[in-house]
């Protein structure tokens, strides 16, 4: 199978490939994270090679991702892969320790950007302020939220978007309801 095959996109490899692309990886520098080879890890992202469930801990250690985001990849239809995410097939990402509950809605991970569905649970609220190397853009379907973007404070609603390009961010959810929003994200962080 050529890498050019629009099956390549739906699978495990590439979404690994994407992620260590995205973190400006290459694939010497994550076969060393990993203390394996770079054939191996080759092997892995053109899915000739199935990574044991201690490598993919590895993995996702090495690229910063939850372990559950490595799952999944079987759950649509040969027909529906790589095109439609059944609302009941999204891949769970994260913990929800924090009080997120975060769903990719992207089919895979593999485009230049990442939709996901978040969940603010009341009360919940981000610990520490974060920065990554994203443009994001997210739109409030329900709920409020707090925002410290760039070191200004924000309430954002239904019907509110926002952006932020590579600063400080911070989210809190205060009130007694979910706040549920839709994220895009480039390039993909999960």
């Amino acid at each position: 199978m050529e890498q050019s095959d629009p099956l390549r996109s739906r699978t495990l490899g590439a979404d690994l490939r994407a992620l260590r692309k995205a973190r400006g990886m290459t694939l010497s520098d994550l076969a060393a994270a990993l203390g394996r080879s770079v054939g191996w890890l080759s092997q892995v992202e053109r899915d000739i090679s199935e990574p044991s469930i201690s490598d993919l801990r590895q993995i996702a250690g090495a690229l910063g991702v939850p372990m559950s985001l490595l799952f999944g990849h079987a759950s649509a239809p040969a027909d529906e892969q790589g095109y439609i995410v059944r609302a009941g097939a999204r891949r769970p990402m994260g913990s929800g320790e924090e009080g997120l509950i975060e769903e990719l809605l992207s089919p895979d991970l593999t485009d230049d950007f990442e939709v996901t569905h978040s969940t603010f649970r009341p009360g919940a609220r981000m610990e520490k302020p974060a920065r990554r190397p994203t443009q994001e853009v997210g739109y409030i379907i329900s709920g409020k939220l707090d925002l410290t973007l760039g070191g200004r404070e924000f309430t954002v609603g239904p019907g509110d978007s926002f952006r932020f390009r590579g600063e400080e961010y911070r989210w809190a959810n205060p009130y007694t309801e979910p706040a549920v929003a839709i994220w895009v994200i480039a390039p993909p962080v999960y």
